[in-house]
């Protein structure tokens, strides 16, 4: 695999990670079960048949 399709690849899955973890929070929050104050999040990224293990954690200001 060259470089260039390498990250091609790599945008189109992380766009796609981006676009639908947005579209979950902002259907969470417009459900109203998402409480008040800060959201606090956390991503779990692995990788099929590795031990990787990458945790993301942070915190959405909400409405």
């Amino acid at each position: 695999m060259s470089d260039e399709t390498f990250n091609l690849s790599m945008r189109k899955f992380l766009k796609q990670v981006g676009v639908t973890s947005q579209q979950q929070i902002e259907e969470l929050v417009r459900s109203g079960t998402a409480g008040t104050g800060p959201l606090k999040l956390k991503m779990v990224l692995t990788a099929e048949g590795t031990d990787m293990q990458h945790v993301v954690t942070g915190e959405v200001e909400l409405p």
